[in-house]
């Protein structure tokens, strides 16, 4: 089957992290606002050119006051670096329906190659007769790698923020007519 353009249903899509706190708990967050392209063959994502841009000021963990820390020049400096981008550069086969997507992610104009474990969920017709397919992925990075780097010591030892974040991807695409 040929690569087909697939436009991402925002609505049942999804990128969400988590991060240590205190070394004692996990916090969850959300990025609202993103766009991806795909052109891919769901069966064989081998071919697939796959590419998303966040909007970073849409970080969404709860809390408004530590959303808008996460904003401020101490960590995404969303004022001078609105946006989060990815564009796939290899993803490998591992088992029937599973890859590992290797891209350049780029945070606070520093790129740098991460893998994802990616999932094909499966494909079929939605009720008005579009072509759907979703797609998950886990994969996970050191802040720190992007100059990410705050930080508050506590005096029981350790740190505020962990340096691993990890991150959830869930996209439901439409193939283009």
């Amino acid at each position: 089957m040929a690569k087909t353009k697939w436009t991402i249903d925002d609505t049942h899509s999804s990128i969400e992290f988590s991060v240590k706190h205190m070394m004692i708990a996990n916090v969850k967050g959300a990025f609202n606002d993103f766009e991806a392209s795909v052109e891919a063959d769901p069966a064989d994502l081998t071919t697939a050119d796959i590419q998303f841009t966040v909007q970073l000021a849409s970080i969404d963990t709860r809390n408004t006051d530590r959303d808008n820390h996460l904003r401020s020049a101490d960590f995404f400096d969303v004022e001078n670096n609105p946006t989060m981008t990815f564009k796939s550069t290899n993803i490998v086969k591992k088992d029937e329906g599973e890859y590992d997507v290797t891209g350049d992610l780029t945070i606070n104009n520093t790129t740098k190659s991460e893998t994802f474990a990616v999932t094909f969920e499966g494909e079929g017709k939605d009720p008005w007769g579009n072509e759907r397919a979703g797609f998950s992925g886990t994969g996970a990075l050191n802040r720190s790698d992007y100059g990410l780097t705050w930080n508050a010591a506590l005096e029981t030892g350790g740190v505020l923020v962990g340096d691993k974040v990890k991150v959830i991807l869930q996209f439901e695409g439409i193939k283009a007519q």
